[in-house]
């Protein structure tokens, strides 16, 4: 990983070989951040590349844009896809679509593209699939203006989050998000501990269980239950186990509450969603806290 030191000095070659791959197939724009330097930070750097694309005549903007593959399409696998752009479909399983996506996704590539003359853009690792079906379907009644606008702000959500990845400094972006918890027994008044948590992302047409996890002592959990990069756009639901911590006091066989499903949605993929619990046997309340 490169420091930002070393692109403050490092000759143009160099500067280019280690940034040219961050904006897709378009070395370009590192050679015309290069003149810019010394950058003070990672925020500053990935500023000076984005004007380099804004002030760019349109013809090259245009054709910068063109080069970004469709999202889970046929085009979007072919060979010039860049390794990047192959981890950040990958992940979110956009390479592995059944035939009924493949066949929507294709629908509305095509679409978009009769509309625009571009491939849609969007940064797919702040997104679910249902986001991104969403933003397609909203996006398509743009006008070709503020579209062509989108798709450059899009890419540079894109390539801020390669930068961070790629490069060491300080004055990094924040490009990270959190989901976290915490569950308090009313009745006793302190934190419940042992609780297991189960927390799932909720699709239009499928459930995916993301992570299981137990309160500690303080009624939280060790680790964050989502962390180290933007959260995705969309719905989850968080379950919490509570019948068998009430299970001592036998107020009911089987208890009043079991499992408590706490269904939230995530709308800034770099805030911090820390969901609270408030529960006795009988009742329960949440809040977003902090």
């Amino acid at each position: 990983m490169p420091h930002l030191d070393y692109l403050n000095t490092c000759p143009r070659d160099g500067f280019v070989s280690a940034l040219g791959d961050v904006f897709e197939h378009s070395p370009w724009i590192a050679e015309a951040a290069f003149p810019v330097r010394p950058f003070s930070t990672v925020t500053a750097l990935h500023d000076a590349m984005m004007q380099a694309v804004r002030d760019a005549p349109p013809s090259r903007q245009l054709e910068f844009v063109r080069a970004h593959p469709e999202l889970g399409s046929k085009l979007g696998r072919a060979v010039d896809l860049t390794d990047a752009s192959k981890e950040e479909q990958g992940g979110l399983g956009l390479d592995r679509l059944s035939e009924q996506e493949f066949g929507r996704f294709s629908r509305l590539n095509k679409a978009y593209r009769e509309r625009f003359a571009l491939p849609f853009v969007i940064c797919v690792r702040r997104h679910t699939r249902d986001s991104i079906l969403r933003n397609f379907e909203r996006r398509l009644a743009n006008d070709p203006d503020l579209e062509f606008q989108t798709a450059l702000d899009e890419i540079g959500l894109i390539t801020r989050l390669r930068l961070v990845a790629l490069v060491d400094g300080p004055g990094k972006p924040n490009t990270e998000g959190a989901v976290s918890t915490h569950v308090l027994d009313t009745m006793a008044g302190k934190p419940a501990a042992g609780v297991r948590l189960e927390l799932y992302e909720v699709g239009a047409s499928a459930r995916a269980l993301l992570t299981v996890a137990t309160t500690n002592a303080d009624g939280r959990t060790d680790q964050p239950l989502l962390s180290g990069g933007p959260l995705r756009i969309g719905t989850y639901e968080l379950q919490f186990h509570v019948g068998s911590h009430f299970g001592r006091l036998a107020t009911a066989d089987p208890p009043y509450l079991d499992v408590v499903p706490i269904r939230f949605s995530i709308a800034e993929p770099e805030g911090h969603y820390h969901v609270a619990l408030l529960v006795t046997p009988w009742s329960y309340s949440t809040y977003r806290g902090s």
